[in-house]
């Protein structure tokens, strides 16, 4: 993990969430490393579609679990997501939006920028 992360448009990594708290690290950010073998690196405004979607491809993001510190997402919530789920949401039609500020540049490896634009939060 770099304290130097850039997003996908080339600036310095901004938090994604704190409340719920996610990333990889559960530090606000969509910060990665090796470690990372999902690539947590997108930063999604999740939706009650993509929840659905989640939880059909085996990730119930909805669920509470308690014995994790988590509290299960709800439509709204920002989340870093696996880039490859969100990039087989998108495929499916599905796609949350994105904070682009936030999405960390590795997400660039799975998906287009052109792609990520298209669905940004604004």
């Amino acid at each position: 993990m770099s304290d130097h992360a850039l997003n996908v448009l080339g600036t310095p990594l901004v938090p994604c969430s704190y409340d719920p708290l996610t990333g990889y690290y559960r530090d606000g950010c969509c910060n990665t490393d090796g470690h990372d073998q999902g690539s947590h690196v997108v930063c999604a405004k999740v939706t009650q579609e993509f929840l659905a979607f989640s939880r059909q491809r085996g990730n119930d993001l909805s669920t509470p679990m308690p014995e994790y510190r988590f509290a299960g997402l709800k439509p709204g919530d920002r989340w870093c997501l696996c880039a490859v789920r969100w990039k087989e949401a998108f495929d499916a039609g599905v796609a949350p939006p994105v904070v682009l500020a936030s999405t960390h540049a590795k997400a660039l490896e799975f998906i287009s920028l052109d792609q990520l634009q298209a669905h940004a939060h604004v």
